[in-house]
């Protein structure tokens, strides 16, 4: 994969890019502190799947506005969208607000902002309910009873796995790469 800088702003973002040339793209999303090549593997997967990933290699101090920004500057005008624990908290954002921009959702260990967690209380119960084709990944960290209250807040095919790790990304690479491939399918 290459690695490419891009600046938004002030601020510059390392991006990973690789892939066949196609229209068909993913943009991946890490949880915080991962590391840079999280998404490698799961990268090797797509590319034999005939789809182009850009896996952004951290998630610390990226907004939305921010990853809007890295889209159009390597001019990519929509993508299906894929996050794991802080990179899934921002996905769920991107998807509810960027109506247009993106095809799919598939996101790991967090569920909709707009459902009460394990504490009880919604992160963001103003987080508008997501138009495009989901799904969602149940793991140790996000249980299945409050992961299906998610599908409350899709308005669009809603599909719901279990996976019983921790880390989706580091653990389950193979089985996150293949519901990626799923999401995006046109059958």
């Amino acid at each position: 994969m290459e690695t490419r800088q891009v600046t938004v702003g002030d601020t510059t973002w390392t991006v990973r890019v690789g892939g066949p040339q196609s229209r068909h793209s993913v943009l991946l999303l890490p949880n915080a502190g991962d590391p840079a090549d999280i998404y490698d593997r799961v990268s090797g997967r797509l590319h034999n799947s005939d789809l182009r990933t850009i896996a952004v290699e951290s998630v610390d101090g990226l907004d939305t506005a921010a990853v809007l920004g890295i889209l159009d500057s390597l001019q990519v005008p929509y993508t299906n969208l894929v996050g794991c624990g802080t990179g899934a908290d921002l996905a769920w954002q991107l998807s509810a607000r960027g109506f247009g921009r993106f095809m799919s959702l598939v996101v790991a260990g967090r569920g909709h902002p707009a459902v009460a967690g394990s504490t009880g209380s919604a992160v963001d119960p103003t987080c508008p309910a997501v138009e495009i084709p989901t799904t969602l990944l149940a793991t140790k960290e996000l249980p299945r009873p409050i992961a299906e209250a998610s599908g409350r807040h899709v308005y669009g095919e809603f599909r719901l796995v279990t996976v019983d790790v921790a880390d989706v990304a580091a653990e389950a690479d193979h089985e996150l790469a293949t519901e990626i491939v799923l999401r995006t399918s046109f059958w």
